[in-house]
């Protein structure tokens, strides 16, 4: 009787195991996905960062305000170096993010709010495509100018830059495919995006 119990209760321990190994899966899975796509997504928020950052610094690219003759001498390498500094950090070493995963950069004129007050650059993936920065070509090329840098003002009111990024994150774990078995969506991929706004700064010999 004592050995039938303890065939039973070996029985039933096996079926409780069979019960909890798909749940803590399911956790440590998730675990590892939000890891990574914590991750991915500091990497855009950098990127993002940046990009404004030296869009903001750089402003008309100096000289004179304005797209007449003589006026913002440099401002067609202004926004290919915006770019450079956005795809330097997708490609640097730690960086694990898939840059054909983006599709398009924005650099946008923004309004008090942050949001795009209608005109927008919009720059395509296209790999070694691009202009040349710095001795390397970048990966992305302009298919689209609506805000040409001469025409932004750094005076007062100054202008608002905006670089955004919109990213498609590619599950790194069986997660999606788990999640399906047990009757989910199954996901596959997650949208990320990030936008980053900062006001023109003053250069020298803008006037």
């Amino acid at each position: 009787m004592s050995r039938r119990r303890r065939l039973g209760e070996r029985g039933q321990g096996l079926v409780e195991f069979s019960f909890l190994v798909p749940v803590f899966m399911l956790l440590l899975l998730g675990m590892l996905e939000f890891g990574f796509v914590f991750d991915h997504t500091l990497t855009i928020q950098y990127a993002s960062r940046e990009g404004a950052r030296v869009g903001s610094a750089l402003a008309n690219g100096g000289g004179k305000l304005g797209c007449g003759t003589g006026q913002s001498p440099n401002w067609t390498t202004v926004d290919p170096l915006v770019i450079a500094a956005v795809n330097r950090v997708l490609t640097s070493p730690g960086s694990r993010v898939t840059v054909d995963a983006i599709p398009t950069i924005r650099i946008f004129k923004a309004g008090s709010n942050g949001e795009e007050l209608g005109p927008v650059n919009v720059w395509t993936y296209a790999p070694g495509a691009g202009p040349d920065v710095d001795g390397k070509k970048l990966d992305f090329t302009e298919s689209s100018v609506g805000w040409p840098a001469c025409s932004r003002t750094n005076g007062n009111p100054a202008d608002s830059i905006g670089v955004s990024l919109a990213y498609t994150y590619r599950f790194a774990t069986p997660l999606g495919g788990i999640l399906r078995f047990f009757g989910g969506t199954g996901w596959s991929s997650l949208a990320v995006s990030d936008r980053t706004v900062m006001s023109l700064n003053p250069t020298p010999d803008s006037q």
